[in-house]
């Protein structure tokens, strides 16, 4: 039982795997430790991830151990403890030559369009992993998923002049809302979900809360701000009735980025985007450089991350406890599963 696939839809089973050490020149043998569950990991079981083919492996958000080294590897020897970069690029085209790895054109992801971590042995090419010897490896293993709202903040350039509202506050938005008060900028949370705006302020640290959808949201968001409105917003939550919204919301000469993903066509309403001047950003995945940014960051104590891990669970105990913290109310911001 080294290794849990997802069969189909709603069905998990533990297989025994064999797995060679044999290993390219570029390659690494890692142990996995600690693998982080994400809304990817959700809604393959659902039946609603997009691009996704069953049989697959899960697991993309890893805490490993480096068992073995191919010849050529450098950056990483064995005992190392580290996360990975789940996208791996298949081609080294325009974009990747250009340094954006995260948007290349033949991006293949671990756990999603190949297997990944929910194994207890892995081959991965070496030059996606970033080590960190000081971290224990559930933090290794929420790297990838803090990554993608850092990377958002990064891509706004937020800075202590700013004034930041992250609406959505799932671990994605909660993430970016670390990053952006690290950078120095106020910062609120919008939800509808008033118990995960509380959860962001009292573990979080976050500077206020908006409750969305209300007839006075606009009031209650400059109600933070002194009576302006935000210079940069980052939505995380994927809805297109929140997306358009974020152009009545946003400053003059404000940044809008969008980090959640709405799988359709969507038409905002023009004249707001000219006449404020708006800057709108996409922000797909992550950097290199934002993984080293993150665990920079946690090593030196810059940022806590601790309270987003609110749950754990023995590997061999994996296929009940998904299927639990599928349910809103076991109030699982990050759930975590323990391999060895």
């Amino acid at each position: 039982m080294n290794t849990l696939i997802l069969e189909e839809p709603g069905k998990f089973k533990f297989i025994d795997q064999p797995l060679s050490d044999e290993l390219q020149a570029h390659e690494a043998l890692v142990k996995v430790h600690s693998v982080g569950l994400c809304g990817t990991d959700y809604h393959a079981y659902n039946g609603k991830q997009p691009f996704f083919s069953y049989p697959r492996i899960l697991g993309h958000e890893l805490g490993l151990e480096v068992i073995k080294i191919g010849q050529d590897v450098d950056n990483v020897t064995v005992g190392d403890k580290c996360t990975v970069i789940p996208y791996l690029n298949a081609t080294n085209d325009h974009a990747v030559r250009r340094g954006h790895t995260n948007c290349g054109e033949n991006i293949s992801v671990l756990g999603v369009h190949q297997d990944g971590g929910m194994q207890k042995m892995l081959k991965v090419p070496a030059s996606y992993l970033h080590k960190s010897n000081k971290l224990t490896y559930d933090q290794l293993a929420i790297v990838e998923m803090l990554s993608i709202g850092c990377h958002a903040v990064n891509r706004a350039r937020v800075s202590e002049q700013d004034t930041v509202c992250v609406i959505g506050s799932g671990p994605i938005g909660m993430g970016a809302s670390i990053f952006a008060r690290a950078n120095g900028a106020k910062t609120v949370m919008m939800d509808l979900n008033e118990s995960r705006l509380d959860f962001c302020v009292d573990q979080l640290g976050v500077d206020g809360k908006v409750v969305a959808a209300q007839e006075d949201t606009e009031r209650q968001l400059r109600a933070h701000f002194d009576g302006d409105l935000p210079t940069v917003i980052i939505d995380a939550t994927g809805n297109e009735k929140s997306m358009k919204g974020t152009l009545e919301l946003v400053a003059a000469a404000g940044r809008i980025v969008f980090v959640g993903l709405f799988p359709g066509d969507f038409a905002f309403h023009d004249p707001y985007f000219h006449k404020k001047e708006i800057t709108l950003l996409a922000s797909r995945n992550s950097l290199p450089e934002d993984f080293d940014q993150i665990i920079k960051w946690i090593e030196e104590g810059r940022i806590n991350i601790d309270p987003l891990i609110t749950h754990t669970s023995n590997f061999e105990d994996a296929i009940d406890n998904f299927h639990l913290w599928l349910k809103p109310e076991t109030g699982v911001i990050k759930g975590v599963l323990h391999v060895q």
